[in-house]
């Protein structure tokens, strides 16, 4: 398990998002390479809609784990958009269209996008309510989002989002606590209606078992 699902006597040195990711990018996969991202990839892909001729967006698309998985092979199309130019450059042998944009200030047509994925992505920005706000904005009626959170619980256990960079130290990119009844405000004020969430558990030989790691939810717009 990774170091971000476990307390440390040592703290990292805690680092923005931008910075982060500029130290994280080199070694970060376009797969779900630790147990944490592999318990939430299973419960977003158990939530997700038939996609034939969905128009998709992978916000906050990192090195593309998403849109590696769910670009769509005919009939619609798709997009991954991140904030982090270090993380684009990583996606960019996927060949699907990347754009770099802020969460909260998407250079995208309100309603353009049947299917949104976010993942593990919100708890970097300390204003909820805005960047569910502008998902719902992007998102077409009869849309789907999904988006996923380190889960709060961890967070208020102390659990870390580290990493070690290519220099030796280890680093946590900061995150913010956004606890369940945020969420539902957070969407509610979207106009956006949560009909699913998932709580996936850490299983396996480790000291917080049976903790939910993630927070998922898929919320849809009328």
């Amino acid at each position: 398990m990774p170091n971000w699902l476990s307390r440390r006597r040592a703290e990292p040195v805690e680092l923005d998002v931008l910075a982060a990711y500029a130290q994280w990018a080199a070694g970060y996969s376009p797969d779900a390479h630790n147990p944490l991202m592999q318990l939430e990839e299973q419960a977003v892909l158990g939530l997700l809609p038939e996609l034939d001729g969905r128009r998709f967006l992978d916000l906050a698309c990192g090195s593309g784990r998403y849109l590696k998985r769910l670009a769509p092979d005919g009939g619609g199309r798709a997009i991954g958009v991140d904030f982090s130019r270090q993380m684009l450059a990583r996606a960019a042998s996927l060949g699907q269209p990347l754009a770099q944009a802020d969460l909260l200030a998407l250079p995208l047509a309100g309603g353009a996008f049947d299917l949104i994925v976010c993942g593990l992505a919100v708890g970097h920005i300390a204003d909820l309510a805005a960047s569910v706000a502008e998902m719902g904005r992007v998102l077409d009626s009869g849309g789907v989002l999904i988006y996923s959170d380190f889960h709060p619980f961890g967070a208020l256990l102390g659990w870390k989002r580290t990493f070690r960079a290519a220099d030796g130290n280890e680093y946590a990119a900061r995150h913010h606590v956004h606890l369940y009844a945020a969420h539902q405000a957070a969407c509610q004020a979207a106009g956006l209606h949560i009909d699913a969430v998932r709580e996936p558990r850490i299983e396996g030989e480790h000291p917080y078992r049976g903790y939910p790691a993630v927070l998922v939810i898929r919320a849809g717009k009328p």
